[in-house]
């Protein structure tokens, strides 16, 4: 049988050769399968591509609130000794009150160093976060190792006291002067911000 012989009406095709049919029949299920495929799997596949990146980053941020939950006591403990030595600092600052008294100690540790005090002159409060900032202006006249002690019995007050824009000076002898910054420090309460 000659392929124009024969009647390709669809209508006339329960009469086409067996193998036309079987060809015509696999030929329209892959149409159909591919349409199939094409309009609902290959959503469904979009869909679940975006699911699996999505489980991927609940994951990782799973993973990672795990690791603080595991360290969640460790991380408890921390605070409350932070806490703990945040009080004890905030102790070492004078209140308002006590400032009259700190410059009276600074002065002593001076004196008790055997130092000669040239000049010392407070200056205004200067407020900066959560703190006060005193300076005092402070010009000696010792030997070296005096200023050591000086220094000494400034970090032994039971108050912060700190020492800047040191310069020292020689004199005659074993006499030297030294003019200083010393700061001290003091916590504002949330009134006096």
């Amino acid at each position: 049988m000659n392929l124009n012989e024969i009647n390709w009406d669809f209508d006339q095709a329960g009469n086409w050769p067996l193998f036309i049919k079987v060809i015509a029949t696999v030929l329209l299920t892959v149409i159909l399968v591919g349409g199939w495929i094409y309009y609902d799997t290959v959503d469904q596949t979009n869909r679940l591509e975006k699911v699996e990146k999505k489980e991927i980053a609940l994951k990782k941020t799973f993973e990672a609130k795990q690791q603080k939950a595991a360290n969640l006591v460790a991380y408890t403990k921390q605070l409350k000794d932070m806490q703990e030595q945040f009080g004890t600092m905030l102790q070492q600052l004078p209140n308002k009150t006590e400032i009259a008294a700190l410059l009276v100690d600074v002065s002593q540790a001076g004196l008790a160093s055997g130092l000669e005090f040239k000049l010392f002159q407070p200056s205004g409060e200067y407020k900066k976060d959560f703190y006060a900032e005193k300076p005092i202006k402070i010009q000696v006249k010792g030997s070296y190792h005096e200023f050591g002690v000086f220094a000494s019995n400034l970090a032994a007050l039971p108050r912060i006291v700190t020492l800047h824009n040191v310069t020292l000076t020689p004199g005659s002898g074993d006499q030297m002067s030294m003019s200083a910054v010393a700061k001290t420090y003091r916590y504002l309460d949330e009134d006096a911000k």
